[in-house]
């Protein structure tokens, strides 16, 4: 039988991590997970107090807005506008998304057709890469280099070269899985930029609230003009630690925001009211949990940076996200992305996801997600220490 949008799809690499892993647990090994990038840390009290109080109230069964209740989004706005001094109308200038996943996803639909095409960085998350192709729309790869500078010239040389000329930005940053911070002054080039070529910039700013050592990322709503061709994707998943909660936000462009709205209302009818009840009272009442969070994580990403160091494999620590994007150790190199990963698995009992799961510029890293405590990531280190004897 054959299936139209899926039938070119190559196989999720991460699975075949993913598998060894179940095989290793099955044997009654303990393997200490680092690879996929689901948070360990509590969701707030008041959210779950909120869900539950939300829950037992009969008239919050009843289906709701695909765009968010009202209160849900003046939240939003209210957050934004203490955390970034980004003013946003909650009418025309916000829509909630169940998770970032589905709003950019189905952006993709509204913005894309057969025929156009997409600039996005490489590597990348999948959905980056993967949502302009299920629009039918060709991907136009920038190699990420190691600055925002370097991203900025290998964009702007690709669009020129490129036809037809690419109708949509991608950006997510920090980035997912390098790792690579820019400032607010990269944003308004962007944002310049696409403003003289009336191409529209997505922003994923999944990791929006974890910067580390003082660096604070920027909001691409921050820059000047931005709403004239940006929209840009919130989530709690990160900053609150409410991954399983499907709770995000779309912002920026009024039109872009509206187009939308207008295929979310053909497609479904928003999250599950008690979770926007619970959302907008977390928003509003714990707003300093995205500090406690990124606290955490900075502590492990020293653990492991430190610990890494100690035993010869030297990657330097990130500015940001949730993750440690590792150049494979120069004697290891010719194993590639996949059966390094797959060794470190069967050998050491660590998962961590194959670079190349990210896109061809992918190769010759692994991705360390900070998902466990600092002892469980010590002994990582212990495990990795034991099996890799050439560092």
């Amino acid at each position: 039988m054959e299936f139209r949008r899926i039938g070119s799809l190559p196989p999720y690499v991460f699975t075949i991590i993913d598998g060894l892993k179940k095989e290793a647990r099955r044997a009654g090994e303990d393997v200490i997970d680092l690879g996929f990038g689901n948070p360990d840390i509590p969701s707030p009290a008041i959210a779950v107090e909120k869900l539950a109080e939300a829950a037992h109230n009969a008239r919050n069964h009843r289906y709701s807005a695909s765009r968010g209740i009202p209160k849900l989004r003046e939240a939003f706005a209210a957050l934004y506008e203490r955390k970034f001094g980004v003013h946003l109308d909650p009418e025309t200038e916000v829509i909630s998304t169940i998770g970032a996943k589905e709003g950019f996803s189905h952006l993709m639909w509204v913005l894309l057709q057969p025929g156009d095409a997409a600039l996005v960085p490489s590597p990348s998350y999948p959905i980056h890469i993967y949502g302009p192709l299920f629009a039918g729309a060709e991907v136009r790869e920038i190699p990420l280099g190691t600055t925002g500078e370097d991203f900025f010239d290998a964009l702007v040389e690709r669009y020129e070269y490129s036809w037809p000329k690419p109708r949509v930005i991608v950006l997510s940053f920090p980035h997912n899985p390098t790792t690579t911070c820019v400032d607010l002054a990269f944003m308004q080039r962007v944002v310049d930029f696409a403003r003289e070529r009336e191409t529209v910039v997505v922003h994923d700013f999944a990791y929006a609230d974890v910067g580390f050592d003082g660096y604070r990322p920027p909001s691409i709503l921050q820059a000047e003009g931005a709403k004239d061709v940006a929209v840009e994707l919130y989530s709690m998943t990160k900053s609150f630690s409410m991954a399983g909660w499907r709770m995000a936000f779309m912002a920026g462009n009024p039109e872009v925001i509206a187009a939308l709205a207008k295929l979310k209302s053909y497609l479904d009818y928003g999250t599950f009211q008690p979770i926007q009840i619970a959302a907008t009272v977390t928003m509003n009442e714990a707003p300093e949990y995205p500090d406690e969070v990124c606290a955490i994580y900075q502590r492990r990403r020293d653990v492991l940076c430190e610990g890494l160091a100690r035993i010869g494999w030297e990657v330097a620590p990130p500015k940001g996200t949730m993750f440690l994007w590792a150049p494979i150790p120069s004697a290891y190199e010719e194993m590639g992305s996949v059966e390094f990963a797959s060794h470190l698995v069967t050998q050491a009992h660590v998962a961590t996801s194959p670079g190349v799961g990210f896109g061809p510029g992918g190769e010759g890293f692994v991705r360390f997600a900070l998902i466990e405590n600092e002892q469980r990531t010590t002994q990582a280190v212990r495990n990795l220490r034991r099996v890799l004897t050439k560092l």
